[in-house]
């Protein structure tokens, strides 16, 4: 006779089989799977972005990084501490704010002068000149500084050196240039634009309200009288006279003053030394090898990093240049 079966053994499944999939006939399950898909191959796509972004931010970082290293470097080819020769360069416009701005050449020159391995300072030169304030503010510094730490100056002059610029060179013991350099535009000049005539032509009214009889003096859309011409005139005489007397005191008897010397003209670096406003043709190498006797350069140039520089030019570029467009200032260049 044979053992009856429970019951029980009869209706419950066994308990290591899977729970029942989903019957494939019932309604919409298409969709959910078609669904669950389409969110897994998004949620990957915003990984990958994700980490395409990562590396992305951290690639700028490094080459920001590297930028930053690279323009803030303090020397070039030999250590502050042994013999060398320093040099600081003066470029581009001579401008408040501007790379070669009175307080960035100041500092470098500070900086260089105080080092007790550096043999003497060289001004590396290549300027159109710009404002005479700035360069007058380098001129001084020079000068004390020279007095004070007992170190010579040269300057050497690679394309040009006109007017603010030469205005600073003048300090220095020394000027080389280059046979075909341009050199001197001893002047003052104070330029902008009048459109009196257009307005009148095209029927425009100014409408200037101003205290005082001269506020608008020098205001571009206003005819300008021969009283303020004249006053003009004299300032930029005064500034001219200024410019001659640093010029008579830096060159002193090696100056062969000639009528044309404070005229504004300019003389390529062969004539230069003919007239006395440079001393011989000689570049930076050469003055470091052959004059200073310490052939490692330095360079103390002070410049601005790459954020700084967007920074300052990026958000006040457009009203910079309308306010320039419109302002009248005096210049040497």
């Amino acid at each position: 006779m044979n053992d009856p079966v429970p019951a029980s053994h009869e209706s419950d499944p066994p308990a290591s089989l899977p729970p029942p999939l989903k019957d494939a006939d019932t309604p919409g399950w298409e969709r959910a799977t078609l669904e669950r898909l389409a969110f897994a191959a998004l949620n990957e796509q915003k990984a990958a972005r994700r980490w395409t972004l990562f590396f992305r931010m951290a690639w700028l970082l490094l080459f920001v990084v590297a930028a930053w290293t690279l323009l803030h470097r303090a020397t070039t080819g030999a250590d502050k501490s042994t013999p060398h020769t320093a040099v600081v360069e003066i470029k581009g416009e001579i401008a408040s704010g501007g790379d070669a701005s009175a307080d960035l050449i100041v500092t470098a020159l500070r900086s260089a002068f105080e080092d007790e391995g550096a043999q003497a300072v060289v001004l590396l030169i290549n300027s159109p000149g710009g404002s005479p304030v700035q360069a007058g503010i380098v001129n001084d510094e020079i000068l004390r500084l020279k007095a004070k730490h007992k170190k010579p100056v040269y300057a050497v002059v690679e394309e040009s050196c006109a007017s603010a610029a030469y205005y600073i060179a003048v300090a220095a013991d020394k000027i080389y240039v280059d046979k075909a350099s341009i050199v001197g535009s001893i002047g003052v000049l104070m330029d902008g634009f009048g459109f009196t005539g257009l307005m009148d032509k095209l029927g425009i009214e100014r409408r200037l309200m101003t205290a005082g009889v001269n506020k608008g003096f020098l205001d571009p859309y206003s005819p300008q009288t021969e009283t303020q011409r004249a006053y003009a005139q004299v300032m930029l005489d005064q500034i001219h006279k200024q410019f001659i007397d640093v010029v008579k005191a830096g060159r002193g008897a090696r100056l062969k003053q000639t009528p044309e010397t404070f005229s504004g003209l300019f003389w390529s670096g062969e004539q230069a030394v003919t007239l006395g406003l440079a001393d011989e043709f000689g570049s930076l190498d050469f003055v470091a090898r052959e004059v200073v006797k310490a052939e490692d350069l330095v360079d103390y140039t002070v410049r601005d990093n790459v954020a700084e520089r967007l920074a300052k030019r990026f958000g006040a570029a457009m009203g910079e240049a309308a306010v320039h467009a419109l302002q009248t200032v005096p210049a040497l260049r």
